[in-house]
């Protein structure tokens, strides 16, 4: 067994469910110690996250990932044990095999591999870890970059270790990730029997014709990196139950993921504007959990593509679909960053899985970026 394989397996058996790092964090940290970097145990809150680097000069090349992963479900529908990886035909089973403790133990080997052959390798070499990815995600990575940041420690390129690829390891480098904007939007009314609507004021009727028109509006029309941007209601909560009682108010929960051809500001204000023409009395509390960023070319990139090249024999594609990543972060910085890791199709499903000799393959693309990038 490949020490890449070995170390994702370790990762796998810790269960370290969001927030928990469940001895991720030290098993990684024992490994770079042994490599020459220095360590900064950053605790947040309940969240366990780490800085490692190694060098003090510029430029820096930073690996970022997280040790948490999500609940496994029912353990009876899982065809072995989540935190107890097994290889089956060829494929490294277990909870955070492709989301994403392969791609930590990739980052981990490929680091090893390149430092023994390059020990006065230019530049420095960051690691920046968190156990909050999963979860609510405000003392984690967030945490750590305004840490840096403070003390003016710029990160030049940063691969984020997040499941990248659709069919084949390699064929997908995420490049930017659309903005995510959520509101709860709370419309008031007057409670009263149904039998007797003048007497009440129904707030779905008045939240109705505001949501068909939200949902007809073409936000934008994307551009050659995003898609255009999407707006969709995920929640409806209103009434008593009974059936003779219209409700005093409705809750919405709705969320956007928007282009860089609008702004978050933008898209509160027309919301605000359609809801003002409709809807007498509202509340609306909004939440930003991540602005888009776009690496659309550079090194980083460059090297990336031409590492998946030599290694897989694949022409990569740039993409910024999917949710948002903890890249969100790390680019407002000026950092360059993209994502790339393992074949996604199982992440976060029961018996999640990642083909064993990609990881091989992830880490040995993270060795070439490096030589590229740092020797």
């Amino acid at each position: 067994m490949s020490d890449t394989l070995q170390l994702a397996k370790e990762l796998i058996s810790r269960q370290s469910v969001t927030p928990e790092d469940a001895g991720c964090q030290p098993l990684m940290i024992e490994r770079l110690k042994a490599l020459g970097f220095n360590i900064e145990h950053l605790r947040f809150g309940e969240v366990d996250n780490f800085w490692a680097r190694k060098g003090t000069e510029a430029p820096l090349l930073t690996f970022a990932g997280h040790t948490d992963v999500v609940p496994t479900g029912p353990l009876e529908k899982w065809h072995s044990h989540p935190f107890e990886p097994e290889i089956r035909d060829g494929y490294l089973y277990g909870r955070g095999a492709a989301d994403m403790k392969g791609s930590l133990a990739a980052m981990i080997t490929a680091c090893e591999q390149f430092i023994s052959a390059n020990p006065d390798h230019k530049g420095s070499i960051g690691f920046l870890i968190t156990s909050d990815e999963e979860g609510p995600a405000t003392n984690g990575t967030v945490k750590v970059v305004e840490h840096l940041e403070a003390r003016n420690e710029k990160i030049d390129w940063c691969i984020v270790g997040e499941p990248s690829s659709t069919s084949e390891m390699g064929d997908v480098i995420k490049n930017g990730r659309r903005g995510s904007l959520g509101a709860k939007l709370v419309v008031k009314g007057i409670q009263g029997h149904i039998a007797y609507p003048h007497l009440a004021d129904n707030p779905i009727h008045s939240a109705a014709p505001a949501l068909a028109e939200l949902s007809s509006i073409t936000w934008d029309n994307g551009n050659e990196f995003f898609p255009p941007t999407s707006f969709q209601v995920s929640n409806i909560n209103g009434g008593t139950g009974a059936t003779n009682v219209i409700p005093g108010e409705v809750e919405i929960i709705f969320n956007f993921r928007y282009s860089t051809e609008v702004t978050h500001e933008l898209l509160q204000e027309k919301v605000e504007a359609i809801l003002n023409k409709h809807c007498d009395n509202y509340e609306i509390e909004w939440n930003l959990s991540g602005k888009p960023f776009l690496t659309a070319e550079g090194a980083l990139v460059e090297a990336a593509s031409a590492a998946i090249k030599d290694v897989t024999g694949i022409s990569t594609e740039l993409s910024t679909s999917g949710g948002t990543s903890d890249g969100r972060f790390i680019a407002p910085t000026g950092a360059q960053v993209v994502e790339l890791g393992p074949v996604n199709e199982t992440i976060h499903k029961l018996n999640e899985n990642v083909r064993a000799d990609d990881l091989d393959k992830l880490s040995e693309v993270y060795t070439q970026i490096m030589k590229r990038l740092l020797r």
